[in-house]
């Protein structure tokens, strides 16, 4: 098991400036123009916008962000949290128009600023509830696949057996 990287004295000054770089690039694809209304969006649901292109230009962005994490040493279950806010944020963005409007509400690079905060502030914590959430995630996708699987089988049964009578 890894344990929590440390960052010592002489490390803290570029730590704190690849952190500062981090949320700027986040606020940037997050939070940079302003709405009426108080509302923010940023670059990446513009972005977004261009048909296939826009979402890989996107969570390539957002890829940097999870690398200059997992090189600040953040844990395997924070990391995979990361990349399944990406991961959604990318999937539900492919859908034209109604994506990129997920887009500009879910904010993930903004999510994964905060998941690296706290695993700076709390790693022992962040990763313990990181761990749940992977877990919890990955049953509930078995279970989502087990359904689309099982739908059409049970379909196809329930159409032989009326076939049959």
């Amino acid at each position: 098991m890894k344990t929590a990287t440390l960052i010592s004295a002489a490390d803290a000054p570029q730590t704190a400036e690849r952190i500062r770089r981090l949320r700027s690039l986040a606020w940037l694809l997050d939070n940079s123009i302003p709405l009426p209304g108080g509302y923010r969006i940023g670059l990446d649901p513009i972005i977004g916008l261009v048909p296939g292109l826009g979402d890989a230009i996107g969570a390539l962005l957002s890829a940097f962000i999870i690398n200059e994490a997992r090189s600040l040493g953040a844990p395997r279950s924070v990391l995979l949290r990361m990349i399944g806010n990406v991961a959604i944020e990318t999937v539900v963005g492919a859908i034209p128009f109604a994506g990129d409007i997920f887009d500009a509400a879910f904010k993930a690079n903004t999510r994964n600023l905060a998941l690296l905060a706290r695993y700076q502030l709390d790693p022992i914590g962040s990763r313990r509830s990181s761990r749940f959430f992977v877990v919890g995630f990955s049953l509930l996708l078995a279970l989502v696949v087990a359904f689309v699987i099982a739908v059409p089988i049970l379909v196809i049964v329930a159409v032989v057996k009326l076939a049959w009578q």
